[in-house]
């Protein structure tokens, strides 16, 4: 079992620096946009991401601030490099104007552009990875235009699994039971203080960052090294935001999962520094409409990038909706307040306890508009859940606040003490909870 010392370690440490763009601008607040591996793995071509483009615009989804339109894995000749330039070769069969050309007709829509590769030898679908390229890598993306960077993680050599490398995945990978759990091809856990900044795999990443700070293009720069290596506790040096766990899959199990493992790190989020909870799965799979709400509310209120996942060509209405909810967009893109909504108690479990199928249920953060606050339930039945203000760590000092529904808009009124509300079955319910100066509660 995790122990809370381990837990409000972990909890407790924040950002101590953060790699700031030259425009000042790029990655400082989480991504939004639009990925193609969950909708399309490598069945890609040029034609799905300018129809991803223009319906980001038809649907609304850019003016809410979607604007990447990212190229997953498989784009390139998978045989291998040019062998004069040593350049990846994009796949001409499905990019047939070069991802240059792709590029430049999705800016023209007024939209930003992504590409993927790999800190390894070849990518996670077995195409060319950047490893010991990322200086020609790096000047290429920055020569076709290329706006943001997936770098992931397979394929690693075997010099990077030797010396002082403690371990091959986080703690919790495959969902063990406690801190000490070893992982596949883990020599060891680290001692004490071990920095893990001076790791082999912090290495690999860097070697990226030093290139793609050399280009004259800003590129943000998502490191997927999934959790690895303790990223959180210094990917605000190196990147813009860093995968915290496996791959996410369109079930509840999963997305609970990345909740309650991602609760406990959200001390290092602010402005440039970004735990990303891994892309959306809204629109996919087997989720509930419940569920769906759960998992679109948690990963903007966790401040995670928001990258969606599914073919918007058959989004329904209910799914489109919950992409664009004004309030959770604007409390994930708060310009003003930087640190994501955070746990303020646990609920079913005492607090600080790890557990995938019941993690902390309730969630509070500062915003230029008031306070989300948000209420998960886990049960497998409806549960009544009590925001109380005296509980909640920016309400403390008050007894009657404004309040909003924040799926429904409705305005509530001016509510004292505590907002009680029936929750369905892995739901969530979200407030916007404010001061004003109409409000007397007498």
């Amino acid at each position: 079992m995790y122990t809370k010392q381990f837990l409000q370690a972990s909890l407790l440490a924040s950002v101590a620096s953060a790699l700031v763009s030259k425009d000042g601008v790029t990655g400082k607040l989480p991504a939004l946009g639009w990925n193609s591996w969950n909708a399309f793995r490598c069945d890609i071509n040029e034609e799905k991401f300018l129809t991803a483009g223009q319906k980001l615009i038809d649907l609304g989804l850019a003016k809410a601030g979607y604007n990447y339109v990212n190229i997953d894995d498989c784009w390139s000749i998978k045989s291998g490099r040019d062998n004069t330039t040593q350049r990846i070769l994009p796949d001409l069969t499905k990019f047939p104007d070069g991802i240059d050309g792709t590029a430049k007709k999705i800016h023209d829509m007024g939209l930003k552009i992504g590409i993927y590769s790999d800190a390894g030898k070849t990518t996670c679908a077995g195409y060319p990875g950047s490893l010991y390229y990322e200086d020609i890598d790096a000047a290429t993306w920055a020569e076709w235009g290329i706006d943001y960077l997936k770098y992931d993680n397979c394929d690693v050599p075997s010099e990077y699994w030797t010396g002082d490398e403690y371990h091959a995945c986080h703690p919790d990978y495959n969902h063990p039971t406690g801190p000490n759990a070893t992982c596949v091809n883990d020599p060891g856990l680290a001692p004490a203080g071990y920095d893990w900044s001076k790791s082999r795999t912090a290495e690999r990443y860097t070697r990226m960052t030093t290139a793609l700070l050399k280009q004259d293009r800003n590129i943000l720069y998502s490191i997927c090294n999934w959790g690895q290596a303790a990223i959180e506790t210094y990917g605000a040096n190196i990147g813009h935001s860093w995968r915290m766990t496996d791959d996410i899959f369109p079930v509840w199990s999963e997305v609970i999962h990345i909740i309650n493992y991602n609760s406990f790190k959200l001390n290092y989020v602010d402005f440039w520094a970004h735990n990303d909870a891994d892309m959306l799965e809204v629109g996919n799979g087997d989720l509930t409409p419940e569920e769906t709400r759960s998992h679109f509310a948690l990963w903007a209120a966790m401040k995670s990038p928001l990258l969606i996942g599914t073919s918007l060509d058959s989004i329904s209405s209910d799914n489109l909706a919950i992409l664009k909810n004004k309030y959770l967009l604007a409390f994930n893109q708060d310009d003003v307040n930087g640190a994501p909504a955070m746990p303020y108690k646990w609920g079913i479990n005492p607090d600080w306890t790890y557990n995938d199928t019941h993690p902390a249920e309730f969630y509070s953060g500062a915003s230029k508009a008031g306070t989300l606050v948000l209420m998960l339930n886990t049960l497998e039945t409806e549960a009544e859940k009590a925001a109380v203000w005296s509980e909640i760590p920016q309400l403390s000092n008050g007894k009657c606040f404004q309040v909003t529904n924040v799926w429904t808009g409705e305005d509530l009124g001016c509510v004292s003490e505590s907002y009680k509300a029936k929750v369905a079955r892995h739901d969530t319910a979200v407030l916007l909870v404010s001061k004003s100066s109409s409000c007397d509660c007498k």
